[in-house]
């Protein structure tokens, strides 16, 4: 069953990373669209002093993550939208959505359904969000097995 979630998950996301959103997705994605061996990502992250940043990449199509389960959630409640740590090392997949990002030094970025959000600022003060244009945000979250590969691979810099 996780076999085919994991499967169902790659798909859905693949087909949601080239759902017509060519603009979003140029300025979030390290790779042309056309070569589709890879889906956008952004990283959550934290930095030696324990604030959290972030950093844009991707994860390539068609590997197997390392995780043990998965769940859906449309629910939001409001102390998830204060500043807050990842509770696990995790893959967010936007389903519906338009989420914006905010981290400790002010810098901003918008999740959308095709782009990835991982989340490992797992200490500190953490990350904000609040939705954008919406008031819906339903996405997949995809813990990632302890000490496991997280597949990101972050744009050069």
């Amino acid at each position: 069953m996780i076999r085919l979630l994991k499967g169902l998950l790659v798909i859905v996301t693949f087909m949601l990373a080239n759902n017509g959103n060519a603009q979003t997705q140029k300025n979030i994605s390290a790779k042309p669209l056309e070569e589709a061996g890879s889906i956008p990502a952004i990283r959550l992250i934290n930095n030696p002093d324990g604030t959290c940043a972030f950093e844009k990449g991707y994860i390539p199509s068609l590997k197997h993550m390392n995780t043990a389960s998965c769940w859906y959630s449309n629910k939001t409640e409001e102390w998830e939208k204060n500043a807050h740590p990842a509770p696990r090392r995790q893959y967010v997949v936007t389903v519906k959505g338009k989420i914006k990002f905010k981290v400790s030094d002010g810098s901003t970025f918008v999740i959308e359904p095709g782009v990835v959000l991982l989340a490992e600022d797992l200490k500190g003060k953490g990350h904000s969000w609040d939705m954008v244009d919406t008031n819906v945000w339903e996405r997949l979250y995809i813990p990632i097995t302890e000490n496991a590969d997280d597949l990101f691979i972050a744009d050069a810099q």
